[in-house]
């Protein structure tokens, strides 16, 4: 190449410029029309769906331009420069790269999906959106008790799905198991508390339960898992100042708070009146009054 024509006239220039401007031309038609959906289309899920569907097919469409465009003619005396020239792309946008194929991964293998809570790279939410680059999270926790929302969007890298565990709160099994402590005084009739107890967590948990239930069957069916006890169980454990009685229950996963709320409510009224039968327990203090001191001095 003596000149800067013969660079531009060049057919390999030629096909990475023309490349390019499809490529070009494609995302600006994705970004038409997944705006055009979105004034369309009044159903959020089906929008959503849509605009996920264009996004797709243009990946798809730009794959097989660039396919096309290193098959089509032999390209053999420029091998070099186009091996590092992918070589230097790939280790530039590997991040991007990664986030893009993250999606793929996450829509095909369908590791969650919007509606879905999880808990990816440390951080835990509801998942607001997912694109070709980031998820999107409600996120929950942080400084705020329980899973109550903080109210931060928080957006996560797709290529987080390759580097480390996700945990889905939802995807095949809606429910969580959670704990529930009470104590006791040792001159507590422990009988009565273990009977009401299991008596209140049996009555309140029981639609979780029977839900729940159905639920774990398929899990026993589908995943190489032990079978488990849905109902609620107690264990009973005395320490040096009470006897603690675990409540183990099954809960929907949204609900877990509010759950833990009106059991425990339930469950120290019927405790309550027992007529002292049963008695909460509590860490005390006692505060000693100082001893009087005579004190004579003599000159």
């Amino acid at each position: 190449m003596n000149s800067p024509l013969d660079f531009i006239n060049d057919p390999i220039v030629m096909r990475f410029a023309q490349l390019f401007l499809w490529i070009l031309a494609i995302v600006l038609f994705i970004g038409f029309l997944r705006r055009t959906l979105k004034k369309r289309i009044e159903n959020v899920s089906v929008r959503y769906k849509a605009q996920k569907g264009v996004e797709i097919i243009g990946y798809v469409l730009i794959s097989l331009l660039i396919l096309m465009a290193f098959t089509v003619e032999n390209i053999k005396d420029y091998t070099i420069i186009i091996g590092l020239f992918t070589a230097g792309i790939t280790f530039t946008l590997q991040e991007l790269i990664l986030s893009i194929a993250g999606s793929f991964y996450i829509f095909f293998v369908k590791v969650y999906k919007p509606g879905d809570r999880i808990e990816i790279n440390g951080i835990k939410g509801d998942v607001i959106d997912i694109d070709s680059i980031y998820t999107t999270l409600m996120e929950i926790g942080e400084w705020v008790s329980s899973d109550n929302y903080s109210g931060r969007i928080v957006k996560i890298s797709n290529a987080f799905v390759f580097k480390g565990p996700i945990k889905n709160y939802s995807m095949d099994f809606p429910f969580v198991w959670d704990e529930l402590n009470i104590f006791i005084t040792y001159d507590s009739d422990v009988a009565l508390a273990k009977e009401l107890v299991l008596e209140k967590a049996t009555d309140y948990l029981s639609e979780y339960t029977k839900k729940s239930l159905a639920k774990w069957e398929e899990m026993v069916e589908h995943y190489y898992i032990e079978n488990a006890k849905i109902a609620p169980t107690l264990a009973i454990s005395p320490t040096d100042n009470w006897i603690t009685i675990n409540l183990r229950y099954i809960t929907d996963y949204k609900l877990r708070r509010i759950t833990k709320h009106e059991l425990f409510q339930q469950i120290i009224q019927a405790l309550v009146a027992t007529d002292d039968k049963v008695k909460l327990a509590s860490t005390t203090l006692q505060l000693l009054k100082i001893p009087e001191l005579d004190i004579n001095l003599k000159h």
